[in-house]
C-alpha cells in the first residue's frame, strides 16, 4: 500500500468513525428521553433515583453482551456506569424539584 493509499483508507476509516460518534450520541438522546421519563414517574409516586438491584442485573447483561461482540467487558462496565449515575443525578434532581412544587 502506498502512502497515498493508506492516507485515503484512513480518510475512510475516520469517516466511518465519524458517523458511529454521531450515530452514538443519537441513541444515548434517545435513551435520556426515556429515562427522563423514568424518572419523572419514580419522582410521582415516591420511588427511590436509584434501582441498585436493577442496575446490577443491567451491568450484567451488558457485560454478557459486550463479551459476545469481542467487546472488553470491563470497559462495557465502566461505561453503564457512567451512564447510570448521570441518570439517577438527573433523577435526584427530579425528585428534589417534585418536591418543592
Amino acid at each position: 500500500m502506498t502512502d497515498a493509499e493508506a492516507h485515503a483508507e484512513l480518510l475512510r476509516l475516520r469517516g466511518s468513525i465519524d458517523n458511529l460518534d454521531s450515530a452514538l450520541v443519537h441513541l444515548l438522546a434517545e435513551r435520556f428521553k426515556v429515562t427522563q421519563r423514568v424518572g419523572e414517574l419514580k419522582a410521582e409516586h415516591g420511588f427511590p433515583p436509584a434501582d441498585p438491584s436493577r442496575e446490577q442485573r443491567q451491568i450484567e447483561r451488558l457485560r454478557a453482551l459486550a463479551q459476545d461482540a469481542r467487546l472488553d467487558p470491563e470497559f462495557a462496565e465502566k461505561f453503564l456506569n457512567f451512564i447510570v449515575r448521570e441518570v439517577v443525578r438527573h433523577h435526584e434532581r427530579i425528585a428534589a424539584e417534585r418536591q418543592q412544587d
